[in-house]
């Protein structure tokens, strides 16, 4: 099987562009990445609507088997799924009340080799009616947040602009890979000095020190 890395998070939080992004580099260093789309959006642009409460489930477990399939594939080194069941469920509580997808959606989660959760400080696109508001991409990511905790489910956060992002997901992978995969020192990713936590899955942590950062830069104060 290969190793399997899960990009979480709701809209505009660059799940799509990252995973391209990965697919690329890590192509480049000659491993064999396979790319798994996000199958609601497929579905949505296919069926032109939003889905109804009753059709979540299958949507949920057909992002599971897509991305379990792929894995499979003889050849395939590392797999980069842009988003997982747990998106869906986050999205059936926010929108139909309905808890019912996380206990499956977390139960598949923890067979993922590593889970990725995007940070919030890319800026917020409208994309149609795929993208509601910020306000809902907040939400989403608080549930997600609150279930991986709930559940002791290890995951990382991953923060900072373009090049940047990648870099930051490039160490994550591989740290579990035990290979060198970035193309520049953390320190030269970004015009401050690298954080000391920054790659640790400690989601506590790392959310007070991201909110520090945001603290300082509103102040004007640029120091790491």
């Amino acid at each position: 099987m290969a190793l399997v890395v899960t990009l979480l998070g709701g809209e505009s939080t660059g799940k799509t562009s990252l995973t391209r992004a990965l697919c690329g580099h890590l192509a480049e260093t000659g491993l064999a990445a396979a790319e798994v789309p996000e199958h609601l959006r497929h579905w949505c642009e296919q069926q032109g609507r939003a889905p109804h409460a009753h059709e979540q489930a299958a949507l949920a477990r057909e992002q599971a088997r897509i991305t379990d399939e792929v894995a499979s594939r003889q050849g395939v080194d590392i797999v980069i799924a842009d988003t997982s069941p747990l998106v869906i469920a986050a999205y059936s509580e926010l929108y139909f009340n309905d808890r019912s997808l996380w206990s499956e959606a977390l139960a598949w989660q923890r067979h993922v080799d590593l889970t990725l959760l995007m940070g919030l400080d890319l800026p917020w696109v409208a994309d149609g009616f795929f993208r509601d508001s910020p306000a809902v991409r907040d939400a989403v990511d608080t549930a997600i947040r609150r279930e991986l905790r709930a559940a002791g489910q290890a995951f990382q956060t991953i923060h900072g602009h373009g090049q940047a992002r990648t870099e930051q997901a490039l160490r994550a992978i591989g740290r579990r890979l035990g290979l060198n995969l970035t193309t520049t020192e953390p320190s030269q990713t970004s015009g401050r000095r690298a954080w000391n936590c920054e790659k640790c899955s400690d989601p506590d942590c790392e959310h007070r020190l991201f909110s520090g950062l945001i603290a300082r830069n509103n102040t004007g104060d640029t120091r790491p």
